[in-house]
C-alpha cells in the first residue's frame, strides 16, 4: 500500500511540474527549454531518474555583449557598406536614403539580437509591429527600387543577428552583394530609367504617332528614349502626363 502511495505521490509531483511549465506565464513564451533532471526522491525498483524539459523564461540578464556580437556587427556593417559604396550610391546619389538604410539595418540587428536572447510577450510583439506600421504609413512614398534596397538592408541585419557561424554570415553576405551588383548594374541587364514629364502637344499621344512622339521627346530631352506610356490626359489644358523610359 505504501509503495502505491509513493508512486502516486511521485507521479503527481511530476504532473504538477509539467503543468506549471506548460501553462504558467513562464511556459507561455516560446523560449528555449533547458533540460532539468528530476530525480525521483521516492524511488521505485523498476523506474529510474527521468529527464523532463521545462521551459525557462529568459530575462534581460541573459543578454551578453561579447566578442561574437561585435564580430557579427562588423560583418553586417561591412556588407552594408559594400552595397552602398559600390552599387547604390554610384547609381542613385541619394544621401538621405543612405542614412535611412544604415539606421534601419542597425536597429533591426540590435532588436533581433536582443529578441533572440530575451523572449517578449505577444502584446509587446504586436505593439512593436503597430509602431513599424505607423511609421510606414506616415512617411512619404518611396520608389520600388528604394523599397527593395530597404528590404535588403533589413534582411542583412536580421540574418547577421541570429548568431550564425561567421563563415556562413560572410557567404550569405557575398551572395547578396553579388546578386545585387549583377541585377542593378549594366553587366547583366541594361539599366532602364524612367521619368514623368508634362507634354503639351496632345495630338502626338495617339498610338499611331508613338514613333514620332519618341523622336520629339528625344530631341527635347537628349535622352535615349525607347518607349513611352501615357499616365494622364487633361483636354482642358491640352497637357498629358507621360512616362519616358530610357537607357542611361
Amino acid at each position: 500500500m505504501s509503495t502505491k502511495f509513493a508512486t502516486l505521490l511521485r507521479n503527481s509531483m511530476i504532473g504538477v511540474i509539467l503543468c506549471f511549465g506548460l501553462f504558467s506565464p513562464l511556459g507561455a513564451t516560446n523560449s528555449e527549454t533547458e533540460t532539468v533532471l528530476v530525480s525521483s526522491f521516492l524511488t521505485d525498483e523498476n523506474e529510474s531518474d527521468k529527464e523532463i524539459k521545462v521551459p525557462v523564461k529568459k530575462t534581460g540578464k541573459d543578454i551578453e555583449i561579447n566578442v561574437d556580437f561585435f564580430i557579427s556587427l562588423a560583418i553586417d556593417l561591412v556588407i552594408v557598406f559594400c552595397i552602398i559604396a559600390f552599387i547604390y550610391y554610384p547609381n542613385y546619389k541619394k544621401m538621405d536614403t543612405i542614412f535611412t538604410f544604415v539606421l534601419f539595418n542597425l536597429i533591426i540587428f540590435l532588436l533581433t539580437y536582443v529578441f533572440n536572447k530575451v523572449k517578449i510577450s505577444m502584446g509587446a510583439a504586436f505593439g512593436l509591429f503597430a509602431v513599424f506600421s505607423m511609421l510606414r504609413y506616415r512617411t512619404s512614398g518611396i520608389s520600388i527600387k528604394d523599397m527593395t534596397y530597404l528590404l535588403i538592408f533589413i534582411g542583412i541585419g536580421l540574418l547577421s543577428a541570429i548568431q550564425m557561424d561567421f563563415y556562413e554570415q560572410i557567404i550569405i553576405g557575398v551572395i547578396i552583394v553579388a546578386i545585387t551588383f549583377l541585377m542593378d548594374t549594366k553587366l547583366l541587364l541594361k539599366k532602364e530609367s524612367v521619368k514623368s514629364i508634362r507634354f503639351e502637344d496632345i495630338n502626338l499621344i495617339q498610338p499611331e504617332k508613338e514613333k514620332e512622339l519618341i523622336v520629339v521627346l528625344t530631341k527635347r530631352t537628349g535622352l535615349n528614349i525607347h518607349r513611352v506610356s501615357i499616365e494622364e490626359i487633361d483636354y482642358l489644358r491640352d497637357i498629358a502626363m507621360i512616362n519616358i523610359y530610357y537607357y542611361d
